[in-house]
């Protein structure tokens, strides 16, 4: 079965990539993978500073056992000045090669402003550089505010067929490049 870790850099209480997140990994589940979200605002994760051992924070050895067990990742980040949010950032430099190379990788993006693809080029590129695999179809979701019902649901419904899409070519590719059923 093809195991998936989603990971979403926003530490605020009703966040739209949350709700984003949620979204993509309900998806995935709907095709049959087994999905765990590692909720970093649950997490009690240090600035990275380079070294690899990190004692006095358990969490650390959670998320790089959790992603290590995983075929692949759906990252979310919301897009601060341009860019991937610093809490995606440094959970990810707060792992290596050892956790990172070969997983299939989803990524998607919420803006409160107009849709651009700044951060979703910037985590293809940190993928790239620890050798995993970033899969085609990604989701920028610009002025988040208005993207999602109370309830949490997407009230586009070719946004919705976006995710649809995103979600059957992440358990694709990692079937494929993984060689899971």
């Amino acid at each position: 079965m093809v195991k998936i870790v989603g990971l979403g850099g926003s530490l605020r209480p009703e966040s739209y990539t949350q709700i984003a997140l949620k979204v993509a990994a309900q998806r995935v589940e709907a095709l049959g993978a087994e999905v765990e979200i590692l909720d970093l605002r649950q997490l009690n994760l240090p600035f990275c500073h380079g070294g690899k051992e990190y004692p006095e924070y358990p969490d650390v050895q959670r998320l790089r056992d959790t992603v290590s067990a995983a075929d692949g990742l759906i990252l979310a980040t919301p897009e601060y000045h341009g860019g991937v949010s610093g809490v995606l950032k440094n959970t990810l430099d707060l792992m290596s090669f050892d956790e990172l190379s070969d997983k299939v990788t989803g990524v998607l993006s919420v803006l409160g402003g107009q849709v651009n693809s700044n951060a979703l080029n910037e985590l293809r590129l940190i993928v790239r550089w620890v050798h995993g695999w970033v899969i085609p179809e990604q989701i920028a979701i610009g002025q988040a505010w208005g993207a999602f019902s109370p309830e949490g649901k997407l009230l586009d419904e070719k946004l919705s067929e976006r995710f649809d899409k995103f979600a059957q070519s992440l358990v694709d590719n990692t079937r494929k490049l993984r060689g899971v059923d």
